[in-house]
């Protein structure tokens, strides 16, 4: 990982109010943004916005980034399940908050990413700044069952209900934290606690992501119930 004068860095000095937690501030500003963006988009990188990292996907906006990873609390050594690794941002930030001295960088990070094309730039962009996650193609829906359980659960795409395959391999204790919402002018940001076999809901404010795709959700027995 090498931030560079110019790199695009977040938060900056007195931004960001509503991001009290100081190991996240830092770990953004650890991660440079024009590392995971596309060359002709670097300039863009310092703006507080998302930008298309192709195939109709984005990287999210740092601050959105910010609110979900400060809602999970994550700390050294959690493992963590992220669904829609993309550009590889958030992945990086995430590989930072959870790391443990002597292990690399992502040891304990669990990254699915749907499109081929895009996994692979992911996986560039983190290994060139020195991260070590482990990827996967496939349905995000899915989640990476054979890893089960996690300690927290980040999804950066919207599904019109919690998805059950995710819910069930989330740790009891567990948090996890998603944009649900079946338009993008309706999207919540949610973040959920498991509590047993209760599901506890805190909404956190209105966002816009992609959508999830998986042909999982067309299917009625793969919503979680929200209660």
């Amino acid at each position: 990982m090498s931030a560079e004068p110019g790199d695009a860095l977040f938060p900056k000095p007195n931004e960001w109010p509503d991001v009290t937690d100081s190991r996240v501030r830092a770990a953004l500003r650890a991660v440079p943004r024009t590392a995971f963006v596309a060359p002709e988009l670097r300039a863009c990188a310092g703006e507080d916005a998302p930008l298309p990292i192709g195939q109709g996907q984005t990287i999210s906006q740092p601050h959105i980034v910010a609110i979900m990873l400060q809602a999970l609390d994550l700390q050294p050594g959690d493992k963590v399940l992220e669904i829609g690794t993309g550009s590889g941002y958030a992945t990086a930030v995430l590989s930072l908050l959870t790391a443990v001295e002597g292990q690399p960088l992502g040891s304990t990070v669990y990254a699915v990413e749907r499109l081929p094309a895009l996994a692979h730039l992911g996986e560039t962009a983190l290994h060139a700044q020195g991260f070590a996650p482990h990827l996967r193609v496939g349905d995000g829906a899915a989640g990476w069952p054979e890893e089960a359980p996690f300690t927290a659960v980040i999804v950066a795409a919207a599904a019109a209900h919690v998805p059950q395959p995710l819910w069930d391999q989330l740790a009891v204790g567990g948090r996890m934290v998603l944009p649900v919402g079946d338009r993008v002018d309706n999207q919540e940001l949610w973040l959920l606690r498991k509590q047993g076999s209760t599901m506890q809901i805190e909404r956190l404010g209105g966002v816009r992501f992609v959508p999830l795709i998986s042909t999982l959700l067309d299917d009625p027995r793969n919503w979680a119930e929200e209660k």
